[in-house]
C-alpha cells in the first residue's frame, strides 16, 4: 500500500510531518514533570516549599514549581499553563480574601475542576476552616503553623494522586467523545482517500503531543524505523496490537477491505487507558473501512443498473448511449454552475449535484412501454400516437418511484431523483407541457435542468424522425424559449457552461 498518511500529533493541530533523513523514528519525549503553583505573598514560604519538595518525585515524575506573589500574578500563570496539577494557595495576599477569590476564579470562571487546591493560611481566624471547606471548592486546608515538612509532602502527593485519577477519568471521557466524533467523521467519507486522510487526522487527536501516526499496509514494513516492520507483520497477521518502544502498531480489524494498521511513532509509552482508546478507535475505523468497501460495491452495482435501464430505453428508441452520457455531463455542469451563482441554495447540495448526472440517464426509461411502431416512426406522429408517446413521462416516473421508494422513507436517491426527471422533463416553464401541466417553480429543479440539456442535445443530433440542427439554430431556440419552455436561470447557466467548456460536436454533426 503506497503513500501512508503521516500526521504530527500536536493535539488538534494536524500537520503533515516529514521523516528524518535516515528513516528513524522521532526520539520519544521525556515524561513531563508535575507542575505545582505556589501562590503566597511571603517569599520565605516559596523558598521553604521548594526546599522541602524540590527532590520529591511521584510516579517517576519530578516536581516543577511556579511562583506567584499575588492573586493577580496567579491568574496570569493559570492562563499560561493549563496543566498545573496543584496550587499551594495562601488566603491573605494583596487583600484579605485574595486566595478565596482566586478559588472562585479557578472553579467558576476558568471552569477548571482538575487542579487540586491546597489552601494554606497563617491567619485561620481570617478564613475559618469549617466555613471555607463548606463554601469553597478546595481539596485541603492547612494552617501554616501545623504544616510540617512531612505534612506538606503528604498533602502534595495526595493532591497529585487525586489530580492523576481525575485527569485520567476526564481524559477517558474526552477520549470516548473523540472516538465517537471521529467515527462519525469517518462514516461521512465516501472515498477511500478521504477516509484514510480523515482517519489519520482523527487518530492524531487521540494521542498526546510528541509523535506521528502513519497508516500502513502489507509491504509498508520497510518504511518503519527500528523493529516496526516486525511489529507490523505480526499485527496484520493476527489482528492484535503491538506496543513497542517508540513505535506501536494497532491493526484495523477488517473483514473485507485490505488489511491496514495505524502505526504510532516517536510517542512516549502510552498508558493503558490511551491504548484502549486507540484500539477502540481502530476497531471503529476497521468497520468503517469495510462499510466503505461495501458502499463502493453497492454504488458500482447501482451505476451499472442505472446504465442498463438507460440503455434499454435507448435500444427501443434507436438512440446510442452517447446521448445519455452527454446529457449527464450537461446536467451536472449546469447544476454546479447554478450553485456557483448562489441560486437554489436549498436544493443544490452535494447530493443533488453528485446524483443528477447519473439520474438523468433514466429520463426516458418510460419509453420501454411505448410501441416500437410509434417510437421508430420516421415521420410526424398523429394525435393518437402523440398521446401514447407522451405517456412515457408518467410511466417512467411511476416505474422509478416504485423502485426507489418515497423520499420521506429512504431519502433522495438516484432512482427517486430519476423519477422526478423522467416525469417532469417534458413540463414547460409556462405550464403548457406534460404530463401534469406544471409551471415555474412547481416543476422539479432536476426536470428543469434536464429539459434544457435534453432539447439541446436532441436537436443537435440526427434522429429517425428529423435531421440534425446547426448549433446556432439550437442556441437561438434556447434563447427564444427562455421563460416559455425553459426556466430562464437554467438557460443562462447552460449557455455559460457552453461558453466556458465548448460544445463537443460529432463529425459533420450528423449522427449521434
Amino acid at each position: 500500500m503506497a503513500g501512508p498518511a503521516e500526521i504530527e500529533g500536536e493535539g488538534d493541530a494536524l500537520l503533515f510531518a516529514s521523516e528524518s533523513p535516515d528513516g528513524s523514528a522521532p526520539a520519544p519525549q521525556p515524561t513531563p514533570p508535575w507542575l505545582i503553583l505556589i501562590a503566597d505573598d511571603d517569599r520565605e514560604v516559596h523558598a521553604i516549599t521548594r526546599m522541602v519538595l524540590g527532590s520529591v518525585t511521584f510516579e517517576d515524575r519530578r516536581l516543577t514549581f511556579l511562583s506567584a506573589y499575588s492573586g493577580q500574578e496567579a491568574r496570569a500563570l493559570l492562563a499560561q499553563h493549563a496543566d498545573i496539577a496543584a496550587i499551594l494557595l495562601d488566603v491573605v495576599m494583596e487583600t484579605d480574601d485574595a486566595g478565596l477569590t482566586l478559588v472562585r476564579h479557578i472553579r467558576e470562571e476558568l471552569d477548571n475542576h482538575l487542579i487540586r487546591i491546597i489552601l494554606r493560611t497563617g491567619q485561620p481566624g481570617q478564613a475559618p476552616e469549617r466555613h471555607v471547606i463548606a463554601a469553597y471548592d478546595i481539596n485541603d486546608y492547612k494552617a501554616k503553623s501545623e504544616l510540617t515538612a512531612q505534612k506538606l509532602f503528604t498533602a502534595t502527593v495526595a493532591a497529585l494522586r487525586s489530580y492523576r485519577h481525575i485527569a485520567t477519568v476526564e481524559r477517558n471521557r474526552q477520549g470516548l467523545e473523540t472516538v465517537m466524533e471521529a467515527a462519525d467523521r469517518l462514516y461521512e467519507q465516501r472515498s477511500r482517500e478521504g477516509f484514510l486522510a480523515t482517519l489519520a487526522e482523527q487518530a492524531a487527536r487521540l494521542l498526546p503531543p510528541g509523535g506521528t501516526v502513519r497508516l500502513c499496509g502489507v509491504g509498508d514494513g520497510p518504511e518503519l524505523p527500528g523493529g516496526g516492520a516486525v511489529l507490523l507483520t505480526a499485527a496484520l497477521a493476527d489482528g492484535q496490537p503491538r506496543w513497542g518502544v517508540g513505535v506501536a502498531v494497532v491493526p484495523l480489524r477488517t473483514r473485507i477491505a485490505d488489511p491496514l494498521a495505524l502505526c504510532v511513532l516517536g510517542q512516549p509509552p502510552l498508558a493503558q487507558d490511551e491504548r484502549r482508546l486507540v484500539a477502540l478507535f481502530c476497531d471503529k475505523a476497521g468497520t468503517g473501512l469495510d462499510n466503505l468497501h461495501l458502499y463502493d460495491r453497492l454504488n458500482q452495482a447501482q451505476v451499472a443498473t442505472v446504465h442498463a435501464l438507460g440503455k434499454l430505453a435507448e435500444y427501443k428508441d434507436e438512440v446510442t448511449g452517447d446521448h445519455v452520457k452527454r446529457l449527464g455531463r450537461w446536467a451536472t455542469a449546469v447544476a454546479l454552475e447554478l450553485r456557483a451563482r448562489g441560486l437554489f441554495a436549498g436544493e443544490l447540495d452535494d447530493g443533488f449535484c453528485g446524483m443528477i448526472g447519473l439520474a438523468s440517464v433514466l429520463h426516458d426509461v418510460g419509453k420501454v412501454a411505448i410501441p416500437d411502431a410509434i417510437l421508430r416512426k420516421p415521420g410526424r406522429l398523429d394525435a393518437e400516437e402523440m398521446r401514447h408517446m407522451r405517456e412515457h413521462a408518467a410511466i417512467g416516473g411511476a416505474i422509478l418511484r416504485d423502485a426507489g421508494g418515497p423520499d420521506g422513507e429512504r431519502g433522495r436517491n438516484i432512482l427517486t431523483l430519476g423519477a422526478e426527471i423522467a416525469e417532469s422533463h417534458h413540463e414547460k416553464f409556462d405550464g403548457s407541457g406534460y404530463p401534469h401541466a406544471l409551471a415555474g417553480e412547481a416543476i422539479p429543479l432536476a426536470g428543469r435542468i434536464v429539459a434544457v440539456a435534453d432539447v439541446f442535445d436532441a436537436l443537435l443530433h440526427r434522429r429517425p424522425y428529423k435531421k440534425a440542427w446547426e448549433l446556432e439554430e439550437v442556441l437561438e431556440l434556447l434563447r427564444a424559449e427562455s421563460g416559455k419552455h425553459f426556466d430562464p436561470r437554467v438557460v443562462d447557466a447552460f449557455l455559460a457552461v457552453l461558453a466556458r467548456d465548448g460544445v463537443p460536436l460529432p463529425a459533420a454533426t450528423a449522427g449521434a
